[in-house]
């Protein structure tokens, strides 16, 4: 792995990058995030594939943290389609509260769970078809329950994919469909899932919107954006996120082989 000061004496890819560069280049930067990141993950609490679709659609405009945070209480007061389909919308709505955005929310959560009551016998689909007829479910949405829970491969452009595969000039669209056509693309379909998990722990640890740690990037050399943030390695270690800047993650219940530090419930913060 290359360091970030290398990427200061590195050119950065050519305007006029070929195809088979692009590809090339791509593949290292995804080689180099699995050596970062061997265990990367999705970033929401769940037990099983209903509780996924749950979290997912709380996800909207809000951190994954604060999400898992919120669904502890709501699983054991609904945990099952059937019982969320049948909730007082507003005791559903006081439960999601924190995740902002709770009335509507809370509509799309009957509707979804009254869809998968009456149409899917009270299983999520593992179709996408099928997935995104559901209220408050997309394609994206839908890609992250295919991908973790039911092992169908799929990209993820949230905000985060979005902003660094752009950031990288693997694709210049801003249109999500867009982006998950070109960036797929570009790898060969079994590590799609891997792959959106990768960018997105960067994207959340490292190569952050405002005020990206360029200088603490272990793919420094490989980006045409290098530059756009903090440079100063000291300077840029700093700006880290979770454990790589030595604090808890995101989910209270991470998987065994993370090396951070779980997340606190609500209140604990």
């Amino acid at each position: 792995m290359e360091s970030a000061k290398a990427a200061k004496k590195k050119k950065s890819p050519a305007k006029s990058e070929s195809r088979t560069a692009l590809v090339r280049r791509a593949r290292r930067i995804n080689r180099e995030l699995a050596e970062v990141y061997p265990y990367a993950h999705p970033e929401l609490d769940f037990d099983n594939p209903f509780q996924l679709l749950v979290a997912t659609v709380l996800s909207a405009q809000t951190t994954d943290l604060r999400v898992n945070q919120t669904t502890p209480a709501l699983f054991a007061a609904y945990p099952t389609p059937e019982d969320m389909a049948a909730a007082d919308p507003e005791k559903l709505e006081q439960l999601i509260r924190p995740t902002g955005f709770f009335r509507a929310k809370a509509k799309s959560l009957i509707g979804l769970s009254t869809a998968l009551r009456d149409r899917f016998d009270g299983e999520v689909p593992g179709r996408l078809a099928d997935l995104v007829t559901l209220p408050g479910v997309g394609r994206k949405t839908a890609n992250v329950v295919l991908g973790n829970a039911f092992g169908v491969p799929g990209i993820t452009v949230d905000t985060h994919f979005g902003r660094l595969v752009r950031r990288w000039k693997w694709t210049e669209a801003e249109d999500a469909e867009k982006v998950e056509a070109e960036v797929c693309s570009l790898f060969p379909k079994s590590e799609w899932t891997m792959l959106s998990h990768r960018v997105i722990f960067h994207g959340r640890r490292v190569c952050h919107s405002r005020r990206p740690a360029c200088g603490a990037c272990p793919i420094a050399p490989l980006c045409p954006s290098y530059g756009e943030g903090e440079t100063d390695p000291e300077k840029a270690k700093k700006l880290l996120k979770y454990e790589m800047g030595g604090r808890p993650g995101q989910r209270l219940k991470p998987p065994p082989d993370y090396p951070g530090l779980p997340a606190r419930p609500l209140g604990a913060e």
